[in-house]
């Protein structure tokens, strides 16, 4: 009889699944070069994982989790969304606060950072980028922030939409808009950075971009989940989120 449990644990071992090194994050488009260096990171200390991210808008993420989409974790640009899913029983943790965003306007071709809300009336300025306000908080920020400065009214006619803000500066950097109201994460990327400057829009404009992280019901059993999502909060991650621009959570940015 005592040979029993021997088996048994001989085929769990047997039909672990290979999904115990893989996760697979939904990661908001404003992390897209901060989370590749902390991937590439944790992946350094971690031999054998298998971490792939997906980026895109944090609206479009949430409705697709909740229709099943295979992500482990999801970091969201919008506290709220996490904490929806959280409160819907779709999360395998407390939601997780980790950094607090910031909008800029940034151009490729101008000197954003000689710019203010008030030059995109400018007759020509004739298109200006921003995310969808429907599902990315970033648009949402964007749109609050020009209503606040008055000049949405003036401005609606020449908004050109991107689905996240990563296609939003895409379009201001392929010249399809003169200017877009960014994530501060992008325009730190040295891809953007040597191209034009960019003006830190104040946040008494907009409500915060408060971001959070859930592990999803989905790895609620897998190890791998959890220890990225410890490393993620620890010194070395937080130094990342810090020089892409991020504010931490309970501290106020230095930018």
């Amino acid at each position: 009889m005592r040979r029993l449990p021997l088996v048994l644990l001989a085929l769990a071992a047997v039909v672990t699944p290979a999904s115990a090194q893989e996760i697979t994050i939904a990661a908001a488009a404003d992390l897209k070069f901060c989370m590749d260096e902390i991937v590439t990171a944790f992946k350094s200390s971690h031999a054998g994982a298998d971490v792939k991210v997906v980026y895109g808008s944090s609206g479009n993420f949430d409705a697709q989790i909740r229709a099943g989409a295979p992500f482990d974790l999801f970091f969201s640009a919008d506290v709220d969304f996490p904490r929806a899913l959280r409160a819907a029983d779709l999360a395998a943790s407390e939601v997780r606060p980790y950094a607090v965003g910031r909008i800029v306007l940034w151009s490729a071709t101008q000197d954003a950072s000689r710019m203010t809300l008030q030059d995109l009336t400018r007759a020509d300025i004739r298109k200006i980028a921003i995310a969808n306000p429907l599902h990315a908080p970033y648009g949402k920020r964007a749109a609050e922030a020009l209503r606040a400065s008055g000049v949405w009214d003036k401005v609606q006619p020449k908004l050109v939409l991107g689905e996240n803000i990563a296609q939003t500066a895409q379009f201001v950097q392929s010249g399809n808009a003169q200017v877009g109201i960014i994530a501060l994460s992008l325009a730190l990327n040295p891809e953007l950075a040597g191209k034009g400057g960019y003006f830190l829009i104040p946040d008494t404009l907009h409500k915060p971009l408060e971001q959070g992280f859930v592990i999803t019901r989905r790895a609620a059993d897998n190890a791998l989940a959890k220890a990225f999502a410890d490393y993620v909060t620890s010194p070395p991650a937080r130094a990342v989120m810090v020089r892409y621009g991020f504010a931490l959570p309970g501290e106020t940015a230095t930018r």
